[in-house]
């Protein structure tokens, strides 16, 4: 008489091998994440050991040997000869009313075109959509010609201007795709208790789409922190220029102060840092919220 196996003994095996399988699996990625994160971190990694070098040790030694010494000259040489708190504050205001305002002009345009249906909406998404691939080089001209007559060359505000509107047609197109898919019928019960569509959008709409305007509210801060051709073009007054501008000025036509410029990108990088550490939990809710419902 033949023995009946269970079907639960027939498969035991074959579990316990799929789990060995996925956990040398885990443990390969793990070590492809460790070898890709230690890659992204070596150059940050030569930049703080080349910060602290002097130029004399830094032409002996190499960029990959270790300081003999706390060198803090270049950090202090650095400081005070770009005056460096001025192109802070140029970098932290103008990034930060970019953000504020870029988020604020994607929200209203995505409003109309995702939620209100607008008449060509599809072809003016996909106006939106085009003009965030344009270079930079081919607005250049005509930017720099309106606002010198209009005044604003050489000042803060030319750069915040241009870079909301240019930053808030990536906005719109994202924003718009998401209200693209918005229950008409929550419109409909705040239209039935009276809400006219100014209250819609603050009321309803706005909590809903918030943590995507978080999200894009720390990108736009992040990438006009970043951003150096046109602000190098708009910006020629000292006074005016921000912290990338600063980092081109220490490099000369024939000589280069590597160790001053590890500093200065060193100090550049600081405050960067601090934002991301700040609002790092704001951006990862943000991310993962459209995936929980």
């Amino acid at each position: 008489m033949t023995a009946v196996v269970p079907a639960s003994a027939r498969v035991g095996p074959r579990r316990a091998h799929d789990r060995h399988h996925r956990g040398v699996l885990r443990w390969f990625v793990l070590a492809g994440c460790v070898v890709v994160a230690l890659a992204m971190l070596a150059p940050f990694a030569l930049m703080i050991i080349n910060a602290f070098k002097s130029p004399t040790e830094y032409s002996t030694s190499g960029p990959l040997a270790l300081p003999s010494e706390l060198y803090t000259k270049g950090l202090v040489d650095f400081w005070n000869r770009v005056d460096f708190p001025t192109k802070l504050w140029n970098s932290i205001w103008t990034s930060a009313a970019v953000a504020l305002f870029g988020t604020l002009l994607s929200l209203l345009s995505a409003y109309a075109l995702g939620v209100g249906r607008v008449r060509g909406r599809l072809w003016l998404v996909g106006v939106f959509l085009l003009a965030n691939m344009l270079p930079q080089e081919v607005l250049l001209y005509p930017l720099y010609d309106m606002a010198q007559e209009v005044g604003l060359n050489n000042s803060g505000w030319s750069i915040v201007i241009i870079f909301t509107v240019i930053q808030s047609a990536f906005g719109t197109y994202l924003v718009a795709s998401v209200l693209g898919t918005f229950p008409p019928s929550l419109l409909e019960a705040a239209a039935l208790d009276g809400a006219n569509s100014w209250q819609q959008l603050w009321k309803v709409v706005f909590p809903i789409v918030r943590p995507t305007l978080s999200v894009l509210m720390i990108f736009f801060f992040i990438w006009t922190w970043n951003e150096f051709f046109i602000p190098l073009v708009m910006l020629t007054s000292p006074d005016s220029q921000t912290v990338p501008i600063t980092l081109s000025s220490l490099q000369g036509d024939r000589m280069l102060d590597v160790p001053t410029l590890n500093a200065g990108a060193l100090v550049s990088l600081i405050p960067t840092l601090i934002f991301f550490l700040i609002f790092q939990r704001t951006l990862t809710r943000g991310v993962t919220a459209g995936s929980i419902k």
